[in-house]
């Protein structure tokens, strides 16, 4: 069955058996492994991986997708038609492992999403664009490094493990794109999820501000260790680690 990409879902096909080899690799599936796939597309990944396991979940939201899908016949196969970003993954039993070649367009707000069921999951592996990639894995005094780098790495141990080429898809996009590896913390730096993306959202406010600027509202020198004649990026993970802390003392207060 033909199927014209569709802008507004950033649909690019992988069609590159290599990297779907590598992918796999990546994943290392076992047969009884609780898989979720985001955004299977035509397939390309989905079958394939699909013969290492019991069972596959996939989250599809395009109706023309799931008729290819559905076209194969393939009983291993659970298919949902929901938007990722909104699906409750409390849905599926605990030791998640998730996948999927995510669309560029909503990379970032997905994974926050699923920040949400870190304590269920054991893994994740996404195709996404190399520069969110690297902005992930980034380490302090970078300029990639942001708050997707602080709140990701409080909750996962991440990894970029290899570059996709253009040519693996189809239409080929204009940017390059990276494989991303995150594992679950057994125990997380922080608990709390909330605060903690506060105090990172307010530190990165403004990246050429010191601390004490981007923070007035909230917290001044004399309420944490943290110099806040820093900017956000100088801080270690420890470091937002121990100014959360302080900001939810005052909070409580």
């Amino acid at each position: 069955m033909a199927h014209t990409p569709r802008k507004r879902f950033g649909q690019n096909f992988l069609i590159d058996d290599q990297v779907i080899n590598q992918i796999i690799s990546t994943i290392a599936p076992k047969t009884d492994d609780n898989i979720i796939e985001i955004g299977p597309g035509k397939g390309a990944l989905t079958f394939p991986i699909a013969e290492y396991l019991d069972h596959l979940n996939v989250i599809e939201i395009d109706h023309d997708l799931i008729s290819i899908l559905n076209a194969q016949n393939n009983n291993n196969i659970t298919i949902f038609n929901a938007d990722a970003l909104t699906f409750d993954f409390n849905h599926f039993p605990t030791n998640m492992r998730i996948i999927g070649n995510l669309p560029y367009n909503i990379s970032s707000p997905l994974l926050f999403h699923l920040l949400n069921y870190r304590e269920n999951i054991i893994d994740m592996t996404f195709m996404l664009q190399k520069e969110v990639v690297d902005r992930i894995v980034a380490t302090p005094g970078t300029k990639t490094y942001g708050r997707i780098s602080v709140v990701i790495q409080a909750f996962f141990d991440t990894e970029l493990m290899f570059i996709v080429p253009r040519k693996s898809f189809n239409p080929q996009p204009k940017i390059e794109s990276a494989i991303l590896y995150l594992k679950t913390k057994s125990v997380p730096l922080v608990q709390n999820l909330k605060p903690l993306e506060e105090i990172v959202k307010l530190a990165f406010s403004q990246r050429r501000k010191t601390l004490k600027n981007c923070l007035k509202s909230v917290l001044d020198q004399s309420q944490t260790q943290i110099d806040l004649s820093q900017r956000a990026e100088m801080l270690s993970l420890d470091n937002f680690v121990t100014l959360m802390n302080d900001y939810e003392k005052q909070y409580r207060n």
